[in-house]
């Protein structure tokens, strides 16, 4: 297994010193990245939390490395476009420099996020009545210690750290996704979910002004995607009731009503943290709005097939289920098929998305499109 660490992590940065864009249109010269699934570049499976877990293997990371590196995905996620855009590699996980022997060099920044991680740890759940088994106990508290004890690595007296961190960008988030999809995959009711939205809020709110208080100057604080998209949560309700879909894409309308629940609010606690610390500058990355693009319109971002269906997952991929993200077989395991080409469908293995999705997401931050206040104008 370490052996195996030691060659993904030593590929991983080979391609991410190959692939650097010529003219970068951001200027960052570092990004710590903190949060869950749509964003590890590693840390999950470095962490041995799960045994041999799906990501560890193939058709994980065909498209774009050629082989698995621990993202949840075929490719590159989101923070990897922003890295690219930055004109640096990609960040390192940081469990790299805790869990293997390979050297691993900060210089660029740190990536702290854990796929499966929650907001929340697991007694905020077991409080609650909430019965549910997380992947991970590297919840956004863990994350930011992890941060922590870096730190002093980086920079040691405050006006060094203050200039170190000035040049530098703070991605916190996506997180607070998997408060809401435990339960709801664990059958949990939709109104529970909705009651935790407060609680997951008050967290990264509570995180987020940490970092600044730690240095952080610029923070990227990204909301969730639309979860009545997701293949994996429309499988678990499978409502006959027609008018809870959307009609121009049919995505379940309760589960977005969360997810935009939780991103307004999410606004108006970002709305306060602006005028506690007006020297920092706060974004809101709309990740909602930015992936509803090709769900409005898939066509014409080169979504050819269902936009909803999972392209690796249980059974034959063209019959096999509406959404083909029946939790009996997920991605990688035997008797999962994946489909022929990757790019032509939004959604990867039930839960996250494609690389080519995560490039219209990002395509829309690095733009300015869909940051507020814009990405590309600090």
């Amino acid at each position: 297994m370490k052996i195996l660490m030691l060659f993904i992590v030593a590929f991983s940065f080979l391609v991410s010193v190959r692939s650097l864009p010529v003219k970068p249109t951001l200027h960052y010269e570092r990004i710590f990245n903190f949060g869950d699934s749509l964003s590890d570049t590693g840390n999950f499976l470095i962490s041995g939390d799960v045994d041999s877990p799906n990501i560890g293997n193939p058709p994980y990371g065909e498209t774009f490395f050629n082989r698995s590196t621990g993202r949840c995905s075929d490719g590159r996620l989101i923070i990897d476009f922003i890295a690219e855009a930055n004109g640096l590699p990609y960040i390192p996980p940081y469990l790299q420099s805790v869990r293997t022997n390979f050297s691993v060099n900060f210089k660029f920044g740190a990536n702290f996020a854990v796929a499966g991680a929650t907001a929340n740890e697991f007694n905020f759940f077991k409080e609650r009545g909430i019965s549910v088994t997380l992947l991970t106990n590297k919840t956004l508290d863990i994350q930011l210690g992890w941060f922590k004890k870096l730190k002093p690595s980086l920079c040691k007296t405050k006006p060094e750290c203050e200039q170190y961190f000035k040049k530098s960008l703070f991605f916190v988030g996506e997180i607070g996704g998997n408060d809401y999809t435990y339960p709801l995959l664990a059958f949990r009711s939709y109104n529970q979910a909705m009651d935790l939205v407060p609680f997951v809020i008050n967290k990264i709110i509570n995180v987020t002004s940490a970092l600044i208080k730690e240095g952080a100057v610029t923070l990227v604080v990204p909301g969730n995607l639309p979860i009545g998209c997701s293949a994996v949560l429309l499988e678990r309700f499978n409502d006959p009731r027609e008018f809870l879909y959307e009609p121009k894409n049919q995505c379940y309308k309760p589960l977005n009503m969360l997810a935009k629940s939780h991103n307004d609010k999410l606004k108006k606690g970002l709305m306060t943290l602006r005028k506690k610390y007006p020297h920092a500058k706060i974004i809101y990355a709309d990740y909602y709005g930015s992936a509803m693009q090709f769900y409005n319109s898939p066509s014409k971002y080169g979504f050819t097939g269902s936009v909803l269906k999972a392209c690796c997952g249980g059974g034959d991929i063209t019959i096999d289920g509406r959404y083909n993200a029946k939790p009996r077989v997920q991605c990688g395991e035997k008797g999962s098929t994946t489909c022929e080409n990757p790019s032509t469908y939004a959604n990867w293995d039930g839960i996250h998305l494609t690389e080519a999705a995560y490039r219209h997401i990002a395509n829309g931050l690095i733009s300015g499109r869909f940051t507020k206040p814009p990405l590309n104008s600090c």
